[in-house]
């Protein structure tokens, strides 16, 4: 029987909650009944108005907010696959990810539609829809293409019908399309729902980007599971606030970055947060002060770690609160996988590491991406030997913890000696100076790479490399200590998912030279 498709997670729910108001987006308010009407005619008006058709992939270049889940549901009720845009994306790249997917319709709003429109003219795009108001260019109001559709239930589709395409962040070269089907999506949804729990009590503020694979479940299972949704267009930690304040929100999913710009907000205080029940972190590495911070001030909170990557659906395992509670070493892991996934270490002729070994992290689950679209060889490589090599170094302790020391790409080697830049983070992070910081490697024509730390001091404050170095000494070994420390007084840059990009800190110091990927 065929079971594992959004037809039957929201069609039901929007049926028992048909009363109840679920969606909150600035001064719009939403019943579910509401929701289910105009995802129904949204679905039909793509095939009627516009041409889309199952298969085909119609893009969504905007803020978060109601419309952008609407698009996702109707997409995921059959009417055709979504390609939610990175909102970084440079107008080449954008250009390479419209042209390259083929899409010929895209949803925009008045912040995107300039980039938009610079870069159709290299694609195939025929139709471009504008969601809000704005003197921008566009083809069709989003308002009035819902309300040309009629209001009908579109045949299920099947449970390896892919549903989403989703491209990822480029760290190398041009972004890569994953093509995601809805037997993964929904296996996905399920993983998290075990874990986390999802009912109809939930309220859940969608303030990371919408467009971000972690966003998928509470796009997904909140309105599945008759939970309410709340909206932020764009993260600020203000805002954050008030409407946590104000729709009492319970669960929320930040990266670190976020949750550090939230705690140190002028208005922050644990009060205005009380209401909050479960927070999920994750998508980039949590710096251990940080962490000790958000416990100290908010001990309360059910924390849940979750690690992922956009091939995956989203999550592969979580650290959950009774882990966080227990406290020690394991905070340093990612947790333990999920129900029906597998995990396992590999050495770089793929033999599989005992508990304790350090090696490239390898999955198996049926939450995993068809393949990269139109791109054969590489989902070959990926999914050699039948395991998923996630491009992550890390390690197994006894209990079935993974931790994780490094992205394989961002792993030091310095005169022989492998150094991962997570744990020289983790030491540096515990300064009571140290907003933010990111460790990378450096031209050394000794050691071949050098140490280095980018730190931004927390505002105020007044901190000296001496003192940087002398605490990292403190924690881990000598050769791992950075050998220089550069100050900035700028936050460092961030991609659209708010995770630290270092190929863009490391590509200052490496002009004219060739820096070899371990």
């Amino acid at each position: 029987m065929k079971e594992l498709v959004f037809h039957r997670l929201l069609l039901p729910a929007c049926e028992r909650h048909a009363d109840k108001v679920g969606f909150h987006d600035g001064d719009r308010h939403g019943t579910f009944a509401d929701h289910a009407d105009r995802v129904l005619r949204l679905a039909d008006a793509l095939g009627r108005e516009l041409g889309v058709r199952r298969g085909d992939r119609f893009a969504v270049m905007a803020g978060n907010g109601r419309p952008f889940l609407e698009l996702y549901h109707a997409g995921f009720l059959g009417a055709g696959i979504v390609n939610p845009l990175n909102l970084r994306l440079s107008p080449r790249e954008l250009a390479f990810v419209l042209a390259d997917s083929g899409t010929k319709v895209v949803f925009t709003d008045v912040f995107f539609a300039g980039l938009v429109e610079a870069a159709r003219a290299d694609t195939e795009v025929e139709q471009v829809v504008l969601v809000g108001d704005g003197d921008v260019p566009h083809d069709v109001d989003y308002d009035d293409l819902v309300a040309a559709g009629e209001s009908v239930v579109p045949p299920e589709p099947d449970e390896d019908d892919p549903v989403v395409l989703m491209y990822t962040g480029g760290t190398t070269g041009l972004p890569k399309g994953v093509l995601v089907d809805q037997r993964a999506e929904l296996l996905n949804l399920y993983h998290v729902a075990v874990a986390v729990g999802l009912d109809d009590d939930r309220v859940y503020l969608h303030q990371t980007p919408m467009f971000h694979a972690a966003s998928m479940p509470g796009v997904l299972g909140v309105p599945g599971s008759g939970g309410i949704s709340v909206f932020v267009p764009f993260f600020d930690p203000g805002p954050v606030l008030d409407l946590i304040e104000r729709y009492s929100v319970n669960i929320t999913l930040m990266v670190p970055t976020m949750l550090a710009m939230v705690l140190d907000h002028e208005t922050f205080r644990p009060e205005r947060v009380a209401s909050l029940r479960s927070l999920v972190y994750g998508a980039a590495p949590m710096p251990a002060g940080l962490l000790r911070r958000v416990m100290e001030t908010l001990p309360d909170l059910d924390l849940f770690q979750g690690y992922g990557m956009t091939e995956s659906s989203t999550v592969l395992t979580f650290l959950s609160p009774k882990d966080h509670r227990r406290g020690g070493d394991v905070l340093q892991s990612a947790g333990r996988p999920l129900y029906g996934v597998s995990l396992r270490i590999e050495d770089e002729e793929c033999t599989v590491l005992p508990p304790g070994r350090r090696g490239e992290v390898c999955a198996q689950g049926g939450n995993f991406m068809r393949e990269y679209w139109r791109r054969p060889k590489e989902t070959s490589e990926v999914f050699r030997h039948g395991w998923y090599h996630t491009g992550d170094a890390g390690y197994l302790d006894e209990q079935g913890y993974l931790y994780l020391v490094d992205r394989v790409k961002d792993m030091i080697v310095t005169g022989g000696e492998n150094v991962y830049s997570i744990e020289v983070e983790n030491a540096i992070s515990t300064h009571p100076a140290v907003d933010q910081v990111a460790v990378i490697g450096i031209p050394h024509d000794l050691w071949g790479e050098a140490v280095h730390a980018i730190v931004v001091p927390v505002a105020g404050a007044r901190v000296t490399a001496e003192e940087i170095l002398g605490h990292a000494r403190q924690t881990i070994a000598g050769y791992k200590v950075p050998k220089s420390v550069e100050f900035r007084t700028e936050p460092l840059p961030l991609s659209g998912a708010l995770k630290p990009l270092k190929r863009e800190l490391r590509k200052p110091y490496w002009e004219g030279h060739e820096r070899q990927v371990h």
